[in-house]
C-alpha cells in the first residue's frame, strides 16, 4: 500500500446488508465464522500482514482501522492477548465424561433388548364344543400329535382334529359299554394307540384310519400309555405296567407289578432311558429302560398323599421331573431323577390334573380341579422360582386334561364343562423369532363343536 490510495472502510463492509446488496454475486456469501474469500483483496492482505517497514504516520486509514480490528479479536478488555478456542476440561475430566456417554449407551441397548414381561393370555384363542367328554381324572383321553393332529375320547367315540384345516374325522366308536380310556400318538406319529376300558389295547394307522393291530395283556381298564420307539408301554386299573414292542408277534416284552393301585400316569423320559410311573397308591416310580424286567425300581418317591396323574419330564434337563398330586396332596413337585430327590415343591391346594412344560421358556403349566386357591383353574409356573406368573379361569369346572401343539407354542385344556379351549401361552419363541402358531388362524373363531 503507498501513499495517496484513497481506500476507505466502510462501516457495513461485514454486514449482511452489504453482501446482500453487493452487485457482484458469489456462491458463498460467508458470515461472521466463515468468511468469504472471493470478498477479500489477498495481495494486499498478504502486504498488510507481512510488511514491517515502519512507516509512520504515512500508515493509510485503512491499516490503522484494520489493526484496530484485529486487536479487539485478539485481545481482551485489559489490551492482554487471550487464547481463542482453548481446552478448558482436563484429561480426567473428558475420560469421565466418557464414562457417563459408555453407561448412557449401555443403559438404551439394555432398554432396548430387554424381554418383555412373561403374561397369561386374556384369553382363549379358539374353543371347542366336547361333549359327552367323560368326567375320570384317572383318565388320559387327549393328546397332540406331531403331525398338529389333536385325538380326543368323547364318551365311546374317538375324534382326530386337524388343527391346519380344522378338519374332524371319527376314527372310531365303542360299544355302549365300552369306551376309550386313554390315547398316544406314537413318536413319529404315524401310529395311534388307544386304551379302552374293557382292557384291549387298539392301534391305528394315521394315514389310512383304520386300525391295524390289538395289543392284550390287562384284565382291567388301560387309563395311560405311553410311546417309546417301538415300545408301547400301559398301565392299568390291574396295577400292572406291561412294555409291549408293536413289532413282534407276541407283544408283550415286560410284564411288572409293583404298584398297590391304578396306574394312572405314565410317561418316557425324552432320551427314553427312564419311565415315570405314577398311580392311586400315592407313589411315584423310576424304571430303568433296561432293567424293567427285574421288576426292580431306580426310585421310589413317596412324597406324595394322593394318586399321582400328572407327570411331565423337562424338555431343557432330562434329569428333571414334575409330578403333581390328587386332591388331597395338590402339591406340585420338582424331581432330580439322578439322585431321586426333590427338589422344590409348591402347595397349590387344588388337585393337579395336567403338567406341560414349556419349550421356549423357564415355565411350567398346570391343570387343576378339586381344591381351593386353584380350583378349576390353569396355572402359569416361573422356573425354578415357582413363583406364579398368571392363569385362568374361565373353565366352569375342573381341567381334567392337557396337552401341548407340535411346535411348543399353544395348550389346549379339556375341562368337565366339555370345551377344549386352546391357549397361546407359551409363545412367543425366546430367539426372538416371530413364528407363527398353527392356531393363530382360528383367533377369529368363536366356537366350532366336536359331534
Amino acid at each position: 500500500m503507498g501513499d495517496g490510495c484513497d481506500w476507505r472502510l466502510q462501516s457495513d463492509w461485514y454486514s449482511p446488508t452489504r453482501l446482500h446488496d453487493s452487485p457482484v454475486e458469489y456462491d458463498f456469501p460467508g458470515d461472521r465464522f466463515i468468511p468469504n474469500r472471493s470478498l477479500m483483496d489477498l495481495d494486499q492482505a498478504q502486504g498488510v500482514l507481512t510488511n514491517r517497514i515502519n512507516r509512520g504516520p504515512q500508515k493509510t486509514k485503512l491499516t490503522i482501522e484494520y489493526q484496530r480490528n484485529l486487536g479487539n479479536l485478539t485481545l481482551d478488555a485489559e489490551g492482554r492477548p487471550f487464547q481463542m478456542l482453548v481446552f478448558r476440561g482436563s484429561p480426567k475430566s473428558g475420560r469421565k465424561i466418557g464414562r457417563l456417554t459408555d453407561e448412557m449407551r449401555r443403559s438404551h441397548e439394555e432398554i432396548l433388548t430387554r424381554k418383555p414381561l412373561r403374561r397369561f393370555p386374556k384369553s382363549e384363542s379358539c374353543i371347542l364344543d366336547a361333549p359327552n367328554i367323560r368326567n375320570d381324572y384317572y383318565l388320559n383321553i387327549m393328546e397332540w400329535g406331531k403331525t398338529n393332529v389333536l385325538a380326543v375320547a368323547l364318551g365311546t367315540r374317538l375324534y382326530l382334529w386337524n388343527a391346519e384345516n380344522h378338519k374332524i374325522e371319527l376314527l372310531s366308536e365303542a360299544t355302549e359299554n365300552d369306551y376309550p380310556a386313554s390315547v398316544s400318538w406314537s413318536e413319529d406319529a404315524k401310529m395311534l394307540a388307544v386304551g379302552y376300558r374293557c382292557s384291549r389295547i387298539q392301534l391305528f394307522d394315521a394315514e389310512s384310519l383304520k386300525p391295524v393291530r390289538c395289543l392284550n395283556g390287562h384284565q382291567k381298564r388301560v387309563g395311560s400309555i405311553s410311546w417309546k420307539g417301538n415300545i408301547l408301554t400301559s398301565g392299568s386299573c390291574d396295577r400292572a405296567i406291561i412294555n409291549h414292542d408293536v413289532r413282534a408277534r407276541n407283544s408283550m416284552v415286560c410284564y411288572i407289578k409293583v404298584h398297590k393301585g391304578e396306574v394312572c400316569g405314565l410317561k418316557w423320559s425324552n432320551t427314553g432311558s427312564i419311565l415315570a410311573s405314577g398311580a392311586n397308591d400315592n407313589l411315584v416310580c423310576l424304571w430303568d429302560a433296561c432293567k424293567m424286567s427285574s421288576m426292580h425300581h431306580l426310585y421310589r418317591l413317596n412324597d406324595h398323599r394322593a394318586a399321582v396323574k400328572a407327570l411331565a419330564w423337562c424338555p431343557y434337563n432330562y434329569n428333571m421331573l414334575a409330578t403333581g398330586g390328587g386332591s388331597t396332596d395338590g402339591s406340585l413337585k420338582i424331581w432330580n431323577t439322578q439322585k431321586g430327590v426333590c427338589i422344590n415343591s409348591i402347595e397349590t391346594k387344588s388337585q393337579i390334573c395336567g403338567l406341560q412344560w414349556n419349550r421356549h421358556h423357564n415355565e411350567i403349566l398346570s391343570g387343576h380341579g378339586y381344591g381351593f386357591e386353584c380350583q378349576n383353574q390353569l396355572c402359569l409356573w416361573r422356573y425354578p422360582s415357582m413363583s406364579r406368573i398368571g392363569g385362568s379361569v374361565n373353565h366352569r369346572s375342573r381341567v381334567l386334561h392337557l396337552s401341548q401343539s407340535p411346535d411348543g407354542l399353544t395348550v389346549v385344556s379339556a375341562g368337565e364343562d366339555e370345551t377344549l379351549r386352546f391357549w397361546e401361552v407359551f409363545g412367543p419363541a425366546s430367539d426372538g423369532n416371530s413364528r407363527i402358531s398353527y392356531l393363530e388362524s382360528l383367533l377369529s373363531l368363536k366356537t366350532s363343536p366336536i359331534r
